[in-house]
């Protein structure tokens, strides 16, 4: 079996991107139980009858019905940690709540979730769920989407196209069932509350004590405390997240006060926003309302207004970011750390363990609790400007400086704040105010660009394009980034439009600048066009100026190093080193890696094209790094492992050079490299490093070093591929 052709299927055993458990979980057994039978792989239907696994095409799906609060993330979570190793592929859990009131919203939209989510970058033109499609139709994964609530059509429509994967099973979490047939609906009931004596029935009170530790120093579970416990979880139905926040307020009440003060309360004055979709009993949406009012009723008059304005972030913040969005009028800036730590205190902000940076998140119901209360101060539309425009100063800084040093702290930036930067731009898009939208536009659009966002980048450049902007230099940036986001997905037929438009729209601002990187849009459509010569006569020609800082210098290097490609490609192997020299002498003097690693590789080609192996190898391995600094994961950091892969096997490694083109399959898959990948030029290298290793070590050794390979995830191959630590010859 030949691995010769980057886009193969893959089989690996990945782990998935479940959440790191911070707290322990507290009782669900039963349903843990009948999860894993619903949902455990094998090759008969489940258990009960023929349905989900015959009429979904092999697939199961589950959902977990019930209201917010009720704890249906927290077991959907458990349950995939619980069934991993049923899963070769791993378990991948999708959050769909960000996608709330975005423009972006349809079956394509789920499908460019999953794939973030999945980490696959595929950077083609398909639609996003034909493309996801097609990646797991051979996996064996289970796909837990979070939060289908306010998107049950577009849930159904999605997990529908991917009947074409039929072992890729679904757990959905929602308040309503997603009514598609075969879907098997499983009602999350409230912890129960000791009633019998026995420990068994206690779930609830045990949840309490726990929270309750870790707020109030000294507190214990004993004969005196536990009746009046049970008395507090009793009022709250329990309700897992109505218990926490009634916990967390023993750090200002005793016990007793805390069961008082509930004993006595009937109903909140906010009722009304409890749901009666018919679905679950709706007296549980009103007990967790009416726990989440009273909360929001204890604290503060400047907590409850931060409360409302940080309903606006969306997959979490950081305390400078709430300092720009929140503060205004009575909420001054340098109050704001000081509210949050209140807030974390009562368990209405959270700290988010997922990352290692110090960010803060809200529970989906508490942060809805917070916009609707946000609608009512009548403050929406003000503070979503400021959350706007402190994300279009962030992407400004950010497309400003990605040419210099800071490169790598942009790409973390960027990568981190994703799903806020893509609900400020989808906001924007929806506003009456043509040129920030288009200014947004560009330099969101420049930045994912480079850090693996290539679709979302076209998505709002095409969207603010449509208008007809007028020109200018916004218009320019957003016309070159979509003109190259073509460039990188192989669409030499967009590519050649966008080329066109930018260089009518720099001619007209007679900037020099401008019109010596459109070489960088119309030369490379050439090259993937199989017509290398002629992309180097035009490149060639362009006028070579000074390096600017800004966005134009970024694309200035990357129109020389396009250049450098296309020697390469026509086969002046002398032109094209010298070219990338000057590429690399240019990023090394900026701190720029994006580019600098792109010229690696092609330096790496050369020297092994002449014989130095060692060199090639030294080029190849410092390509993978930077693409691993700035945790890229695209088609050239593919290339650079293969290429580091012919030098290896070339320096008598042979099992090793089989496990790093196990590891670039993996890239390449993710990539989605079928497009400006079929071509001759890349492909043979991989198969003649193939043949040699094979040759060298037999069919079954390189099989059993490719798979192990192809089984690393991104950072253990990433390492390893890196790792100079010398080795014993294979």
């Amino acid at each position: 079996m030949s691995h010769g052709v980057p886009g193969e299927t893959e089989m690996s055993e990945w782990s998935g991107n479940l959440p790191s458990e911070t707290r322990s979980f507290i009782g669900r057994q039963d349903e843990l139980a009948r999860l894993d039978v619903m949902l455990r792989p094998d090759d008969g239907p489940a258990e009960g009858g023929e349905g989900p696994r015959d009429r979904n095409g092999g697939r199961r799906l589950v959902t977990l019905l019930g209201p917010g609060g009720i704890g249906k993330t927290r077991l959907a979570v458990e349950a995939a940690r619980w069934m991993r190793p049923a899963y070769p592929d791993g378990v991948w859990l999708v959050e769909l709540s960000c996608l709330h009131d975005s423009g972006l919203i349809g079956p394509n939209t789920l499908g460019l979730a999953a794939m973030e989510a999945l980490r696959v970058a595929d950077q083609t033109t398909r639609p996003a769920t034909e493309a996801l499609a097609e990646w797991l139709a051979d996996k064996r994964l289970l796909l837990v989407l979070d939060s289908c609530e306010h998107l049950l059509e577009d849930c159904a429509a999605f997990i529908d196209e991917l009947r074409l994967a039929p072992h890729v099973n679904i757990l959905a979490t929602s308040r309503r069932r997603l009514g598609l047939p075969g879907e098997q609906c499983l009602e999350v009931e409230p912890l129960p509350v000791d009633e019998s004596g026995t420990a068994a029935r206690e779930d609830a009170v045990t949840l309490f004590a726990e929270r309750a530790t870790a707020v109030r120093s000294g507190f214990v579970l004993d004969e005196a405390t536990r009746p009046v416990a049970v008395s507090v979880c009793r009022y709250l139905d329990g309700i897992p997240l109505a218990v926490e926040l009634a916990a967390a307020r023993l750090s200002t009440l005793s016990l007793a006060e805390l069961d008082d003060h509930l004993g006595t309360r009937t109903d909140h004055r906010l009722a009304l926003l409890a749901s009666d979709d018919g679905t679950v009993d709706p007296s549980r949406h009103r007990a967790l309302r009416t726990t989440i009012g009273w909360s929001h009723e204890l604290c503060a008059p400047l907590e409850r207004l931060l409360w409302a304005r940080l309903a606006v972030f969306t997959g979490g913040f950081d305390v400078e970011a709430a300092q720009e969005v929140c503060a205004g009028g009575p909420l001054a800036a340098g109050r704001v750390p000081a509210l949050l730590d209140e807030l974390v205190a009562q368990s209405i902000v959270r700290r988010d363990q997922r990352t290692g940076t110090a960010r803060l998140r809200m529970l989906d119901t508490v942060r809805e609790y917070g916009a609707d209360w946000l609608g009512e101060l009548g403050e929406e539309d003000a503070v979503r400007l400021r959350h706007r425009e402190y994300y279009r100063r962030l992407a400004r800084d950010g497309c400003a400086e990605w040419n210099t040093g800071r490169q790598v702290q942009w790409s973390a930036r960027v990568l981190t704040d994703h799903a806020n930067l893509r609900a400020a731009v989808d906001w924007s898009l929806d506003r009456p105010d043509p040129r920030a939208a288009l200014e947004f536009a560009g330099t969101a659009g420049f930045l994912w660009r480079h850090c693996g966002h290539v679709r979302d980048a076209n998505h709002c450049l095409d969207r603010v394009l449509a208008a007809d902007p007028p020109p200018g230099p916004d218009l320019l940036r957003a016309l070159w980034t979509r003109g190259a986001g073509a460039i990188m997905q192989g669409d030499v037929d967009t590519a050649g439009d966008y080329g066109r438009r930018f260089t009518d729209v720099a001619r007209q601002q007679a900037d020099p600048v401008a019109l010596s990187v459109s070489a960088y849009l119309t030369g490379s459509q050439l090259a993937l066009s199989g017509r290398s010569a002629e992309a180097v006569g035009l490149m060639s020609g362009a006028t070579r100026l000074p390096v600017r800082d800004d966005w134009l210098g970024s694309a200035q290097i990357q129109t020389i190093g396009a250049l450098a490609y296309a020697h390469l490609m026509s086969g002046d192997h002398e032109a094209a080193r010298a070219v990338s020299e000057e590429v690399r002498a240019e990023c090394a003097r900026r701190g720029e890696h994006w580019t600098r690693s792109t010229s690696d590789v092609i330096v790496a080609k050369l020297d092994l094209a002449r014989g130095d192996t060692a060199s090639g190898a030294r080029n190849a391995t410092r390509a993978v790094a930077a693409h691993w600094l700035l945790h890229n994961a695209s088609i050239v950091a593919a290339l650079a492992i293969d290429t580091l892969a012919s030098a290896t096997v070339a320096l008598g490694e042979a099992h090793r050079a089989a496990e790093l083109l196990g590891i670039a399959q993996r890239l390449w898959h993710r990539a989605g490299g079928r497009v400006q990948l079929n071509s001759p030029d890349l492909i043979a290298p991989r198969q003649a490093c193939e043949r040699a290793i094979r040759d060298e070590i037999g069919d079954p050794a390189y099989e059993h070093s490719y798979e192990a390979g192809r089984s690393m995830s991104y950072e253990q191959g990433m390492s390893y591929a890196t790792d100079t630590t010398p080795r014993a010859s294979s």
